[in-house]
């Protein structure tokens, strides 16, 4: 059993994992707020696993689910380095994750803050509490913005 005082530290371990691997640098950890133990982690992996849904979002709330024996998540949270896309989030919602904390937000390609504001919209059927961390905001942005630098030369 892993226990954490910071799960987003754990999550940017990760990110930097992926981005060692040649993946884009997020990473995820789901953790029990209740006692801090992580019940699932996910780096990026959808080059390497040749899977366009290998997420970390969704590479760690398999692993959750998958520890559980259960697709719901109620109550745990979500901490992810990148603000989640559209496909993270619809997950995030069907998993009935308690909250999600995202470091980095993404104008892009987010789909919390920006483009389609997933948790907003009337199809959504379950909206977990939202909250950037701030603090790790530069961080992970600092991660994607020199992975992307070294790509385009």
């Amino acid at each position: 059993m892993t226990i954490l005082t910071n799960p987003m530290s754990r999550a940017l371990e990760l990110a930097r994992a992926a981005a060692d691997a040649g993946e884009v640098p997020v990473g995820a950890v789901v953790v029990d707020p209740a006692t801090g133990e992580i019940i699932g982690e996910g780096a990026n992996a959808p080059v390497m696993a040749h899977d366009p849904t290998a997420h970390a979002e969704i590479i760690a709330l398999r692993s959750a689910a998958a520890k559980l024996g259960n697709y719901r998540l109620t109550g745990l949270h979500l901490y992810v380095t990148l603000e989640p896309c559209a496909m993270c989030a619809g997950a995030i919602s069907f998993a009935r994750i308690g909250k999600l904390i995202f470091a980095a937000s993404d104008p892009k390609g987010g789909a919390i803050l920006h483009g389609p504001r997933f948790f907003g919209q009337q199809t959504c059927h379950w909206r977990p509490e939202v909250e950037q961390d701030e603090a790790s905001d530069v961080e992970a942005g600092d991660l994607l913005r020199e992975f992307f630098r070294t790509r385009r030369g």
